[in-house]
């Protein structure tokens, strides 16, 4: 009985090192005060997901590119509509690829723009 209680300890002392990908929060962009995402273009490994945090005084809408048909890179859409103060995350971002996003209220506002690189 000593033996079982050494692994179960054993094995509990494994878990605050988990294994997993970093948690959502760890990667993260911001709209800022100015109105201009931060940072506008981030690397990510398969299966984080990416949190955005509107810090403007004005709401957005956060989407996949192409505008209108957001079709790309469908997790982006997760975040949709953010009024000021608000965050949201993406999906799990798990197929290596580069996604762009854009805010669907301001779609040729170059400074809402950005690119995700999943690798």
């Amino acid at each position: 009985m000593a033996g079982l209680s050494q692994v179960v300890a054993c094995g509990g002392g494994e878990s605050p090192n988990p294994t997993t990908p970093s948690p959502p929060s760890a990667a993260r962009i911001t709209i800022s005060a100015t109105g201009t995402v931060t940072p506008n273009e981030i690397v990510i490994a398969p299966g984080t997901r990416l949190l955005f945090v509107n810090d403007h005084g004005q709401p957005h809408h956060m989407a996949s590119d192409p505008h209108p048909d957001h079709t790309d890179c469908p997790e982006i859409n997760q975040v949709g509509h953010l009024v000021p103060g608000a965050s949201r995350e993406t999906g799990n971002m798990v197929t290596v690829r580069t996604c762009g996003f854009h805010d669907h209220i301001n779609p040729n506002n170059g400074g809402l723009r950005g690119r995700i690189i999943i690798r």
